[in-house]
Protein backbone atom coordinates (compact mmCIF):
# COMPACT_ATOMS: atom_id res chain seq x y z
CA UNK A 1 0.00 0.00 0.00
CA UNK A 2 0.99 3.56 -0.31
CA UNK A 3 1.73 5.60 2.81
CA UNK A 4 2.07 9.22 3.30
CA UNK A 5 4.34 10.44 5.62
CA UNK A 6 2.63 12.40 8.38
CA UNK A 7 4.86 15.54 7.58
CA UNK A 8 2.61 17.28 9.91
CA UNK A 9 3.96 15.41 13.03
CA UNK A 10 7.52 14.72 12.22
CA UNK A 11 9.39 14.33 14.76
CA UNK A 12 11.56 17.36 15.23
CA UNK A 13 14.91 17.30 15.36
CA UNK A 14 17.09 14.74 16.46
CA UNK A 15 20.13 14.35 18.56
CA UNK A 16 22.43 14.71 15.89
CA UNK A 17 19.96 17.05 13.77
CA UNK A 18 20.94 20.85 13.59
CA UNK A 19 19.19 22.74 15.37
CA UNK A 20 16.27 25.54 14.18
CA UNK A 21 19.08 28.45 14.91
CA UNK A 22 22.06 28.61 17.63
CA UNK A 23 23.76 31.37 19.71
CA UNK A 24 26.62 31.23 16.99
CA UNK A 25 23.69 32.29 14.48
CA UNK A 26 24.02 36.01 12.52
CA UNK A 27 22.29 38.44 14.58
CA UNK A 28 21.84 36.39 17.74
CA UNK A 29 20.22 38.17 20.66
CA UNK A 30 21.29 36.70 24.58
CA UNK A 31 18.54 38.51 25.62
CA UNK A 32 15.67 37.85 23.44
CA UNK A 33 12.50 37.52 24.94
CA UNK A 34 10.24 34.32 24.66
CA UNK A 35 7.81 35.82 22.14
CA UNK A 36 10.44 36.27 19.83
CA UNK A 37 12.47 32.74 20.40
CA UNK A 38 8.78 31.07 19.74
CA UNK A 39 8.66 33.08 16.42
CA UNK A 40 11.69 32.16 14.92
CA UNK A 41 11.30 28.46 16.04
CA UNK A 42 7.33 28.74 14.23
CA UNK A 43 9.38 30.02 11.13
CA UNK A 44 12.35 27.49 10.71
CA UNK A 45 10.23 24.08 11.41
CA UNK A 46 7.59 25.66 9.32
CA UNK A 47 10.26 26.31 6.10
CA UNK A 48 11.52 22.49 6.79
CA UNK A 49 8.16 21.02 7.44
CA UNK A 50 7.54 22.55 3.80
CA UNK A 51 9.91 21.14 2.11
CA UNK A 52 9.51 17.83 3.67
CA UNK A 53 5.71 17.79 3.24
CA UNK A 54 7.15 17.73 -1.22
CA UNK A 55 6.71 14.21 -2.44
CA UNK A 56 6.67 12.68 1.36
CA UNK A 57 5.35 10.00 -0.57
CA UNK A 58 6.79 6.21 0.66
CA UNK A 59 5.70 2.58 -0.13
CA UNK A 60 5.59 -0.40 3.03
CA UNK A 61 3.62 -3.41 2.56
CA UNK A 62 1.07 -4.47 5.08
CA UNK A 63 2.57 -6.74 7.90
CA UNK A 64 5.98 -5.08 7.11
CA UNK A 65 9.27 -5.41 9.44
CA UNK A 66 11.90 -3.15 11.04
CA UNK A 67 15.16 -4.17 11.82
CA UNK A 68 16.21 -4.05 15.48
CA UNK A 69 19.39 -2.71 16.64
CA UNK A 70 20.33 -6.18 17.60
CA UNK A 71 19.75 -7.20 13.95
CA UNK A 72 16.56 -8.75 14.41
CA UNK A 73 13.62 -8.28 12.24
CA UNK A 74 10.49 -7.53 14.00
CA UNK A 75 7.17 -7.55 12.45
CA UNK A 76 4.85 -4.28 12.41
CA UNK A 77 1.44 -4.32 13.68
CA UNK A 78 -1.65 -3.45 11.25
CA UNK A 79 -2.73 -0.10 12.50
CA UNK A 80 -5.83 1.61 11.99
CA UNK A 81 -5.99 5.27 9.63
CA UNK A 82 -3.88 7.59 10.93
CA UNK A 83 -5.35 10.10 13.15
CA UNK A 84 -4.68 13.76 12.45
CA UNK A 85 -4.14 16.25 14.85
CA UNK A 86 -2.46 19.85 14.85
CA UNK A 87 0.37 20.41 12.03
CA UNK A 88 3.06 20.94 14.22
CA UNK A 89 5.80 18.24 14.61
CA UNK A 90 6.61 16.35 17.17
CA UNK A 91 9.35 16.83 19.18
CA UNK A 92 12.42 15.41 18.89
CA UNK A 93 15.69 16.87 19.08
CA UNK A 94 17.68 20.54 19.90
CA UNK A 95 15.06 22.94 20.82
CA UNK A 96 16.15 23.82 24.17
CA UNK A 97 12.99 23.09 26.14
CA UNK A 98 13.79 23.82 29.39
CA UNK A 99 10.94 26.75 30.00
CA UNK A 100 8.19 24.35 29.14
CA UNK A 101 8.78 22.22 32.60
CA UNK A 102 7.69 23.69 36.19
CA UNK A 103 10.43 23.64 38.65
CA UNK A 104 9.23 20.57 40.21
CA UNK A 105 11.37 18.92 42.80
CA UNK A 106 13.71 15.70 41.95
CA UNK A 107 15.70 13.35 43.94
CA UNK A 108 18.83 15.50 44.76
CA UNK A 109 21.84 12.84 44.83
CA UNK A 110 24.77 13.42 43.40
CA UNK A 111 27.56 10.21 43.01
CA UNK A 112 29.90 12.33 44.60
CA UNK A 113 28.18 14.17 47.30
CA UNK A 114 27.98 17.50 45.47
CA UNK A 115 25.09 19.91 45.42
CA UNK A 116 22.87 19.74 42.49
CA UNK A 117 19.67 22.51 41.61
CA UNK A 118 17.30 19.39 43.15
CA UNK A 119 14.29 20.43 40.75
CA UNK A 120 13.95 19.91 37.20
CA UNK A 121 14.65 23.37 36.10
CA UNK A 122 15.23 26.66 38.09
CA UNK A 123 15.06 30.13 37.09
CA UNK A 124 14.22 34.06 37.45
CA UNK A 125 12.08 33.64 40.69
CA UNK A 126 13.10 30.51 42.28
CA UNK A 127 14.61 30.26 45.61
CA UNK A 128 16.06 27.74 47.93
CA UNK A 129 19.69 25.67 48.54
CA UNK A 130 19.16 24.25 44.45
CA UNK A 131 19.59 28.06 43.43
CA UNK A 132 22.01 28.67 45.92
CA UNK A 133 23.99 25.64 44.43
CA UNK A 134 23.64 26.96 40.95
CA UNK A 135 25.15 30.17 42.45
CA UNK A 136 28.19 28.70 43.67
CA UNK A 137 28.84 26.81 40.26
CA UNK A 138 28.72 29.83 38.49
CA UNK A 139 30.79 31.42 41.14
CA UNK A 140 33.37 28.44 40.85
CA UNK A 141 33.40 29.23 37.03
CA UNK A 142 34.34 32.90 36.74
CA UNK A 143 30.67 34.10 35.69
CA UNK A 144 28.90 35.33 39.20
CA UNK A 145 30.64 38.01 41.49
CA UNK A 146 27.87 37.62 44.32
CA UNK A 147 27.00 35.57 46.73
CA UNK A 148 25.20 32.67 47.14
CA UNK A 149 21.99 33.70 48.33
CA UNK A 150 19.75 31.12 47.05
CA UNK A 151 17.68 33.70 45.12
CA UNK A 152 17.51 33.72 41.40
CA UNK A 153 17.65 37.84 40.91
CA UNK A 154 18.32 39.45 37.70
CA UNK A 155 22.14 39.19 38.35
CA UNK A 156 22.44 35.33 38.53
CA UNK A 157 19.96 35.40 35.45
CA UNK A 158 22.53 37.72 33.33
CA UNK A 159 25.17 35.33 34.73
CA UNK A 160 22.84 32.26 33.34
CA UNK A 161 22.58 33.61 30.04
CA UNK A 162 26.09 34.54 29.15
CA UNK A 163 27.01 30.92 30.94
CA UNK A 164 24.77 29.94 28.53
CA UNK A 165 25.90 31.56 25.71
CA UNK A 166 30.04 30.85 26.26
CA UNK A 167 29.07 26.75 26.74
CA UNK A 168 26.77 26.75 23.11
CA UNK A 169 24.04 25.97 24.99
CA UNK A 170 20.37 27.07 24.13
CA UNK A 171 20.22 30.34 25.91
CA UNK A 172 16.94 31.38 27.88
CA UNK A 173 18.13 31.84 31.38
CA UNK A 174 16.12 29.12 32.59
CA UNK A 175 18.61 26.52 34.44
CA UNK A 176 17.55 22.98 33.18
CA UNK A 177 18.94 19.11 32.37
CA UNK A 178 21.79 20.54 30.24
CA UNK A 179 22.90 23.50 31.78
CA UNK A 180 22.91 21.40 34.81
CA UNK A 181 25.27 19.38 33.86
CA UNK A 182 27.34 21.68 32.04
CA UNK A 183 27.84 23.39 35.24
CA UNK A 184 28.17 19.48 37.14
CA UNK A 185 25.27 20.21 39.47
CA UNK A 186 22.77 17.64 38.22
CA UNK A 187 21.28 14.89 40.19
CA UNK A 188 22.80 11.35 39.25
CA UNK A 189 20.79 10.17 36.88
CA UNK A 190 21.90 6.38 36.36
CA UNK A 191 21.09 6.01 39.75
CA UNK A 192 17.80 6.14 39.29
CA UNK A 193 17.14 3.46 36.35
CA UNK A 194 16.14 -0.04 37.09
CA UNK A 195 17.82 -2.72 34.91
CA UNK A 196 16.33 -5.71 34.99
CA UNK A 197 18.34 -9.35 33.15
CA UNK A 198 17.15 -9.89 29.91
CA UNK A 199 14.19 -12.39 29.53
CA UNK A 200 14.51 -15.73 28.17
CA UNK A 201 14.65 -16.11 24.49
CA UNK A 202 10.43 -16.32 23.37
CA UNK A 203 9.50 -15.16 26.83
CA UNK A 204 6.07 -13.14 25.92
CA UNK A 205 3.81 -10.89 28.32
CA UNK A 206 0.30 -11.65 29.14
CA UNK A 207 -1.23 -10.08 26.00
CA UNK A 208 1.40 -12.62 23.95
CA UNK A 209 3.89 -9.75 22.40
CA UNK A 210 7.35 -11.01 22.56
CA UNK A 211 9.69 -9.32 25.40
CA UNK A 212 12.50 -6.95 24.58
CA UNK A 213 15.60 -7.44 26.01
CA UNK A 214 15.04 -4.21 28.22
CA UNK A 215 11.12 -5.75 28.89
CA UNK A 216 9.51 -7.65 32.09
CA UNK A 217 6.77 -8.69 32.84
CA UNK A 218 4.38 -9.16 35.96
CA UNK A 219 6.19 -9.63 39.10
CA UNK A 220 9.36 -9.68 37.42
CA UNK A 221 8.24 -6.02 36.35
CA UNK A 222 10.06 -3.08 38.93
CA UNK A 223 6.92 -1.54 40.97
CA UNK A 224 5.01 0.97 39.66
CA UNK A 225 5.92 4.46 40.66
CA UNK A 226 3.96 6.49 43.60
CA UNK A 227 0.66 8.03 42.93
CA UNK A 228 0.31 6.80 39.16
CA UNK A 229 -3.07 6.52 38.64
CA UNK A 230 -5.57 3.53 38.54
CA UNK A 231 -7.18 1.55 35.92
CA UNK A 232 -5.79 0.36 32.58
CA UNK A 233 -3.05 2.79 31.44
CA UNK A 234 0.52 3.64 30.52
CA UNK A 235 2.96 4.69 33.17
CA UNK A 236 5.73 6.41 32.47
CA UNK A 237 8.49 7.59 34.84
CA UNK A 238 10.73 10.21 33.74
CA UNK A 239 13.46 9.58 36.58
CA UNK A 240 13.73 6.28 36.32
CA UNK A 241 13.39 6.19 32.06
CA UNK A 242 10.81 3.29 32.16
CA UNK A 243 7.07 2.83 31.26
CA UNK A 244 4.40 0.30 32.36
CA UNK A 245 1.05 -0.82 30.74
CA UNK A 246 -1.55 -1.63 33.37
CA UNK A 247 -4.53 -3.72 32.87
CA UNK A 248 -7.69 -2.82 34.69
CA UNK A 249 -7.27 -4.82 37.43
CA UNK A 250 -3.98 -3.26 38.36
CA UNK A 251 -1.88 -5.69 37.05
CA UNK A 252 1.23 -5.12 35.12
CA UNK A 253 1.48 -6.67 31.50
CA UNK A 254 4.53 -5.21 30.47
CA UNK A 255 7.54 -2.65 31.91
CA UNK A 256 10.12 -1.67 30.05
CA UNK A 257 12.98 1.12 29.90
CA UNK A 258 12.63 4.07 27.22
CA UNK A 259 14.86 6.73 25.70
CA UNK A 260 13.23 10.11 26.74
CA UNK A 261 13.74 13.69 26.38
CA UNK A 262 16.81 15.51 27.63
CA UNK A 263 15.17 18.54 28.15
CA UNK A 264 12.44 19.00 30.54
CA UNK A 265 9.14 19.37 28.41
CA UNK A 266 7.76 16.28 29.22
CA UNK A 267 5.18 17.10 31.42
CA UNK A 268 3.48 15.23 34.82
CA UNK A 269 0.12 14.51 34.89
CA UNK A 270 -2.72 12.40 33.43
CA UNK A 271 -2.85 12.77 29.45
CA UNK A 272 -4.92 11.02 26.71
CA UNK A 273 -3.94 9.20 23.43
CA UNK A 274 -5.67 11.20 21.09
CA UNK A 275 -3.28 10.46 17.44
CA UNK A 276 -1.24 8.06 15.84
CA UNK A 277 0.93 7.24 12.93
CA UNK A 278 2.20 4.03 11.18
CA UNK A 279 4.73 6.16 10.72
CA UNK A 280 6.52 9.51 10.84
CA UNK A 281 9.21 11.73 9.62
CA UNK A 282 11.33 13.86 11.61
CA UNK A 283 11.17 17.47 11.05
CA UNK A 284 14.53 17.71 9.22
CA UNK A 285 13.37 15.11 7.10
CA UNK A 286 16.57 13.12 8.41
CA UNK A 287 14.87 9.81 10.19
CA UNK A 288 11.96 7.81 10.38
CA UNK A 289 9.74 7.42 13.24
CA UNK A 290 7.89 3.94 13.17
CA UNK A 291 4.66 3.58 14.79
CA UNK A 292 4.17 6.99 16.60
CA UNK A 293 1.77 7.24 19.55
CA UNK A 294 0.93 11.18 20.52
CA UNK A 295 -0.79 11.80 24.06
CA UNK A 296 0.70 15.18 25.09
CA UNK A 297 0.78 18.47 22.80
CA UNK A 298 3.22 21.66 23.69
CA UNK A 299 2.81 25.08 22.04
CA UNK A 300 5.36 23.91 19.52
CA UNK A 301 5.04 20.08 19.14
CA UNK A 302 3.70 16.67 19.65
CA UNK A 303 5.44 14.65 22.52
CA UNK A 304 4.65 10.37 22.30
CA UNK A 305 6.12 6.93 22.04
CA UNK A 306 7.48 5.51 19.06
CA UNK A 307 10.00 2.88 17.69
CA UNK A 308 13.95 3.24 18.35
CA UNK A 309 13.87 6.00 15.21
CA UNK A 310 16.22 5.38 11.49
CA UNK A 311 18.38 7.51 9.53
CA UNK A 312 16.52 8.08 6.68
CA UNK A 313 19.41 7.60 4.14
CA UNK A 314 19.93 4.09 5.14
CA UNK A 315 17.52 2.91 7.63
CA UNK A 316 20.11 2.53 10.72
CA UNK A 317 19.23 2.96 14.22
CA UNK A 318 19.45 6.16 15.81
CA UNK A 319 20.64 4.56 19.15
CA UNK A 320 21.44 0.43 20.29
CA UNK A 321 19.35 -1.32 22.91
CA UNK A 322 21.86 -0.91 25.41
CA UNK A 323 21.21 3.19 24.91
CA UNK A 324 17.65 2.60 26.14
CA UNK A 325 17.32 4.05 30.16
CA UNK A 326 19.11 6.73 28.99
CA UNK A 327 17.93 10.27 27.78
CA UNK A 328 18.63 11.24 24.27
CA UNK A 329 15.46 12.75 22.25
CA UNK A 330 14.18 16.19 22.25
CA UNK A 331 10.74 15.29 23.45
CA UNK A 332 9.61 11.57 22.24
CA UNK A 333 10.36 8.25 24.04
CA UNK A 334 11.72 5.96 22.08
CA UNK A 335 11.17 2.32 22.44
CA UNK A 336 12.81 -0.87 21.15
CA UNK A 337 10.97 -2.27 18.63
CA UNK A 338 9.22 -5.17 20.67
CA UNK A 339 7.83 -2.78 23.05
CA UNK A 340 6.77 -0.59 20.35
CA UNK A 341 4.56 -3.39 18.89
CA UNK A 342 3.08 -3.86 21.67
CA UNK A 343 2.43 -0.60 22.56
CA UNK A 344 0.70 -0.05 19.17
CA UNK A 345 -1.68 -2.99 19.87
CA UNK A 346 -2.26 -1.64 23.34
CA UNK A 347 -2.13 1.94 23.73
CA UNK A 348 -5.20 3.09 21.32
CA UNK A 349 -6.90 6.39 20.81
CA UNK A 350 -8.19 7.34 24.18
CA UNK A 351 -5.80 5.56 26.15
CA UNK A 352 -4.43 6.87 29.54
CA UNK A 353 -1.01 8.14 30.05
CA UNK A 354 0.68 8.85 33.46
CA UNK A 355 3.73 10.43 33.45
CA UNK A 356 5.50 10.75 36.42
Amino acid sequence: MTTFLDAGHADAPYLDAPSAWSPDDDGYDPMHDDRRRRLALGIAIASVLGIAAIGAVATAEPGGSLRTAAGDEVALAEAPPTTVAAAIPDLEGNLGQNGVEPTAPVKSDRADGGCTIAALSVRLGSTGDGVACLQQALIDAGYFAGTATGDFDDATLNAVMTYQEDAGLFVDGVVGRESAIELDIWPDEASLVVHTPPPPDGAMDSMGFLLSPVASTGADAPPLPANSGSGRRVVYDRAGQRAWAVDANEQIIRSWLVTGSKYSNEQPGVHTVYSRSERSTAWNGKAWLPQMIRYQQTEIGHIGFHAIPLHVSDNTPYQTTAELGTRLSGGCQRQHNLDAAFMWEFAQIGTTVVVT
